[in-house]
């Protein structure tokens, strides 16, 4: 029975951190809407803007890579050029009424059930140890704006290590998040968890523990226009940029 309670308990927890995944995406969608007043959008049409990649864009937008690659004529890997001017297409397959929608609905009030997570002060550099979760060059920074990127992307070579930042338990393997492909995240404590997207491979099972280094996935391009790594650090549910947190890259963490 204590088996069985425990195994019911981190099922719940997985739910619970998937939906605030899930919340990231839904505050991407919104940020879309607000680009609509700024100029970004322009009935099904968005204009590139510098940092966009195609997964960024199909985040933001509700259209999947292949579809807006399908629908634009833009060949792996998928180059995009500041001003270029994306169709976009939703589910649905009416990007304006969806969009007009969207507006409708985040023009609203929000219930207590659909509010985002409330915002808690980040935590101190150094009050826990973090090491990379792989190596190369972070090609997208965190961003905290409405629709930023709620991670780091580190891009790198296709089969690459990628490895548990700290130890804990994996609470979540699967691709069932539309836009993070390939995804493993870990509860290290009641206050943090760290998700890894777009793997290749993975190579841990829910419920497993690990330890701090140890192999969990390969690098690879699921839920991406190109080869990278989609890592997140959450403090209480809320994001926070890895980059103040991880050491100097290539260096083991001091605290």
């Amino acid at each position: 029975m204590r088996k069985e309670r425990i195994v019911r308990k981190w099922a719940a927890n997985a739910v619970v951190l998937v939906l605030s995944l899930l919340l990231v995406a839904c505050s991407s969608n919104k940020a879309s809407t607000t680009q609509a007043s700024s100029g970004s959008y322009s009935g099904s049409v968005y204009t590139v803007k510098r940092g966009d990649t195609l997964s960024r864009i199909s985040r933001m937008t509700g259209t999947s890579v292949g579809e807006l690659a399908r629908l634009n004529g833009i060949p792996a890997p998928y180059t995009l050029e500041i001003g270029q001017k994306i169709r976009v297409k939703n589910s649905s397959g009416s990007s304006s009424s969806s969009k007009k929608t969207a507006v409708a609905k985040t023009s609203k009030p929000r219930s207590s059930s659909t509010s985002s997570v409330a915002k808690v002060a980040a935590p101190p550099v150094g009050s826990k140890c973090w090491l990379w979760p792989t190596s190369g060059k972070v090609v997208a920074p965190f961003s905290d704006s409405d629709g930023g990127n709620k991670g780091i992307d580190i891009a790198g070579k296709r089969g690459q290590p990628v490895y548990a930042s700290a130890a804990g338990t994996v609470v979540y393997v699967g691709n069932q998040l539309r836009g993070y492909g390939n995804l493993v995240m870990i509860k290290h404590n009641e206050e943090y968890i760290t998700a890894y997207a777009h793997n290749e491979t993975t190579l841990v099972n829910t419920s497993q523990k690990v330890s701090a280094g140890q192999k969990i996935a390969t690098m690879g391009s699921s839920g991406s226009d190109s080869v990278n790594l989609h890592f997140q650090i959450r403090y209480r549910a809320n994001a926070i940029d890895p980059q103040r947190y991880l050491p100097p890259p290539g260096s083991k963490p001091s605290c």
